[in-house]
């Protein structure tokens, strides 16, 4: 078996509505034999790998997958479940996959995934796995799993950032990851927010840096009377001897700068200590720092924006001695402790057996080796921080008033909207200025020792951080996905006029480029997941309007989680044959994403005249919104009748119809893009738009005034019907790419008075013969004179074949062969077609670049005007 690609999927799919991953496999002449036929396979198979038992299978019952592995089952499917096992085993929870043929032996694994390069390599140890078991071949599954744990360890979240992204999930705000690291956007536009562990967008770099230097710390607090231990900085051992004995004994060194309490020395009780210790540190740290030590217990207060949102006392790390075992068995056994982990994957961290704990053990008087007495307690180290291994008992409801407005006096000093305070006293319900003191501040303190203490009670403070970051300011902007076959573009744009006159500062995707408020900042088709995200992350929009192409939703799937409105133009035959659509079915099924990633009070807009639309109504669970033509149609009565919106064309106006609510909206004849009523289908698109804009409660004056100001022009509609007059010769750009745009687009030439009708086709590379030719009758049937070009990009067909294709549909229709000519250069088939063109002509073009197109017309204005000054100066 063999391991061909893979595709990556961040968030809702074609797939799942889960991330996952699509592997793609060659089985190498093994998709019909089943592991049964394959000697050994199944026995070695489950003996190895136990977890299989537990899995359930398509069957869905205890022991599924065991038994379709006795009746007989494939490659494939076995692939699945074990890459999902050893997902399991390094303890994520993951469940979802499936197994398909694509031809042949050519088969994808679908499986639901937590982290991109743990979920990869999942799928390399798996394809590994079955060959050493089709080749009765030794595989070490123990040493690829510790591999797989080492890279899960390198790319999962801390539990801090982990539960902060809970939250936001929680209240409905949606989290795009940024980079690698553990950073993420919470929200989308103007109001979303970063976070980074417990760092956000509200967080003060310089009150970060204060806190980052205890010196400068102490000193801020001491000048705020709040109360610090005494201590200086010393730069050698002279000094330091020095200072401690002014201090006096017991002191501590500790770093400068530094965190999670690395490299802190504690209740050093002599010179000798001190001198010990002072080398120790001065070997990994130039700025060191020597205070008072203070008797009592560790306390973190969590403050949150000026509140005091939980207190935890954080105990050293502790071995209690059996009179049997050293040390290091003894720290080994605590570290059997399943809620030990490495580093902050767990809610307790495992003991390190380092430098630090070595020389600590020196000072008591140990060594690794030493056997402690039955039922001695030795705490392995000073600081009592979780991550050396520390745990933490809940003191939320113990501390004192006073004490909070200590704390809050404490965080507003350093300017921190965050921060965690470490406090050391006898007890934390009496004043801290009874022998209390202020140990260190922490920027971005770690809140797992609250959200899973030892003991006590659990503090969501993740909770009161998103309620805190979100506060006055809305969790949410509208977002509207547009798909479709055709029509996308313009009524992305028309929803994007709308909401711009409602006062929105819209960011929008379109097949020509990025738009925010109105400006592009990208050309090119940028439909997109990744420039969805381009408009998602930019900070000045409070509106999203994406258009969202099917290829995208194939290779990517959805840049965002879920949408307010979806709107599903119509669904035709288009880009069949490619990504593994074949049939229109398949393409309904794509473009059904879109209107399954909609929040459940939110709308999905449907075209009531399209029967490819109106069969996948089933696969959504939002309100609907269905538009026709006729005021009559059964699917959007139906809708009206339960309570949902219609809109509908009667009597030459756009009416909107929810229940019995009735509004007479405009007049066809006034909506911009419908050229006085002849342009049909735009007709369609101002209904869909109009469907859009009362999804998301515009009001119906602005949706009206909308509808009447927006126009195919070069300004507002690029490339949709643009009409330009050269020499009395009308000159219409269209993007029709497929047979249905060219079909409505001429319908509307029907009704606009003209002498001879010229067309310049050609349709992109990536359609079928059989659909190329279908435009070129098409054409033949419509034009006086046909003008054939190819796109610039041909998408793997041989230069001509197009046109060729083309040229043999058109001739089909029994056009005449003297009126067609190939010109296969799109900007020379323009000009051609423009020499030929007499006053009262209409020449069109489906054209494939714009800008160009737009110069030659500019260009023959010019010329023409300059002919007519000349002609008046004479």
């Amino acid at each position: 078996m063999k391991m061909l690609s893979f595709m990556v999927f961040k968030g809702r799919n074609i797939y799942s509505h889960k991330k996952c991953i699509r592997l793609n496999l060659d089985l190498e002449g093994y998709s019909e034999i089943p592991s049964k036929e394959i000697y050994n396979f199944n026995d070695k198979l489950v003996c190895m790998l136990p977890e299989l038992n537990k899995h359930r299978c398509a069957i869905d019952e205890d022991r599924g997958f065991i038994k379709r592995l006795t009746e007989g089952t494939y490659l494939a499917h076995i692939t699945e479940h074990i890459i999902l096992a050893l997902h399991n085993m390094i303890g994520l929870d993951v469940s979802y996959g499936k197994a398909r043929e694509i031809s042949g032996d050519n088969y994808y694994v679908i499986y639901q995934y937590e982290y991109k390069n743990t979920g990869i390599e999942a799928a390399n140890i798996a394809v590994d796995f079955v060959n050493s078991l089709i080749n009765n071949e030794v595989f070490d599954l123990g040493v690829r799993l510790n591999r797989l744990k080492e890279i899960l360890m390198g790319e999962q979240l801390g539990i801090s950032t982990s539960c902060i992204c809970t939250e936001a999930k929680k209240r409905g705000i949606p989290i795009l990851k940024i980079g690698e690291e553990s950073m993420f956007q919470l929200g989308y536009g103007k109001y979303s927010k970063i976070i980074q562990a417990t760092m956000g967008s509200d967080t003060s770099v310089i009150a970060v840096n204060i806190a980052q230097d205890k010196l400068l710390t102490k000193q801020v607090l001491s000048m705020n009377c709040l109360p610090v231990p005494y201590g200086m900085k010393v730069v050698n051992m002279m000094q330091t001897i020095s200072c401690a004995n002014e201090i006096g004994y017991p002191v501590v060194l500790k770093p400068q700068f530094g965190n999670q309490g690395k490299g802190v020395i504690s209740n050093i009780k002599n010179e000798k200590q001190l001198v010990e210790s002072y080398e120790l540190l001065a070997k990994k740290y130039v700025d060191i720092i020597i205070e008072k030590y203070i008797n009592g217990r560790d306390y973190r207060v969590c403050c949150v924006y000026g509140d005091i949102v939980a207190v935890s006392e954080r105990i050293p790390p502790y071995i209690i001695g059996d009179g049997i075992n050293a040390i290091d068995s003894l720290i080994e056994n605590i570290n059997k402790d399943l809620r030990r982990g490495e580093g902050h994957e767990k809610e307790l961290t495992k003991i390190k057996i380092d430098e630090g704990l070595i020389e600590y053990l020196k000072q008591k008087g140990y060594t690794l080796n030493s056997v402690l007495p039955e039922k001695e307690k030795l705490y392995l180290k000073d600081n009592a921080n979780l991550s050396t291994g520390g745990f933490a008992i809940d003191c939320t409801d113990l501390i004192s008033d006073e004490n909070i407005e200590i704390c809050k006096r404490v965080a507003s000093a350093i300017g921190l909207d965050i921060c965690g305070i470490d406090v050391r006293c006898e007890d934390i319900g009496k004043s801290l200025n009874e022998g209390g003191v202020i140990i260190e501040i922490n920027a971005a303190p770690g809140i797992r020792m609250h959200h899973n203490p030892y003991f006590g009670k659990s503090r969501n403070v993740a909770g009161h951080i998103i309620d805190k970051l979100f506060k006055d300011i809305p969790r949410k902007i509208p977002l509207i996905s547009v798909t479709g076959t055709n029509g996308k573009t313009t009524t992305t744009r028309l929803i994007s006029h709308i909401l711009s006159n409602a006062g929105y500062t819209v960011g929008m995707t379109t097949t020509s480029g990025i738009y925010i408020d109105g400006k592009c900042i990208r050309k090119g088709d940028t439909t997109g997941p990744k420039s969805a995200l381009t408009v998602l992350m930019n900070k000045n929009i409070d509106a999203a309007v994406l258009e969202t192409a099917r290829g995208g939703m194939i290779r990517e799937g959805l840049a965002y989680d879920l949408a307010d409105v979806a709107v599903i133009t119509n669904i035709t035959e288009d880009h069949l044959g490619l990504y593994e659509v074949e049939t229109i079915e398949d393409l309904a099924k794509v473009k059904a994403l879109v209107g399954e990633a909609v929040k459940k009070d939110g709308y999905v807009v449907i075209n009531g005249d399209d029967k490819m639309s109106i069969s996948i109504l089933p696969r959504f669970k939002s309100n609907l919104i269905i538009f026709s033509n006729n005021k009559d149609n059964k699917i959007m009565r139906t809708n009206i009748k339960n309570g949902g919106y219609g809109i509908y064309v009667d009597e030459g106006y756009l009416i909107i119809q929810n229940s019995t609510n009735y509004e007479k909206l405009i007049d066809i004849e006034s909506i911009g893009i419908t050229f006085k009523g002849i342009l049909k289908y735009n007709i369609q698109n101002a209904m869909a738009a109009c469907a859009a804009a009362v999804g998301i409660g515009i009001g119906y004056d602005i949706i009206k005034q909308g509808l009447k100001t927006f126009y195919c022009n070069f300004d507002q509609n690029p490339g949709r019907f643009n009409m330009y007059l050269i020499d009395n010769v009308k000159v219409i750009l269209d993007y029709g790419h497929n047979i249905d745009g060219y079909k409505c687009v001429l319908d509307g030439l029907k009704n606009i008075r003209h002498n001879k009708l010229i067309g310049i086709i050609g349709v992109p590379g990536d359609r079928s013969d059989s659909h190329i030719m279908d435009v070129g009758r098409c054409a033949g049937e419509n034009f006086d004179y046909i003008f054939v070009k190819e796109d610039e990009d041909r998408r793997g067909r041989d230069k001509g074949k197009v046109a060729d294709l083309l040229e043999k549909g058109v001739l089909k229709s029994n056009f005449n062969i003297i009126n067609i000519k190939k010109v296969l250069d799109e900007k020379e088939a323009f000009k051609t077609a423009l020499g030929i063109a007499s006053p009262g002509d209409i020449v069109i073009i489906f054209f494939d670049k714009y800008e160009p197109i737009i110069e030659i017309i500019k260009s023959e204005i010019y010329k023409k005007e300059c002919q007519t000054n000349r002609l008046l100066e004479k």
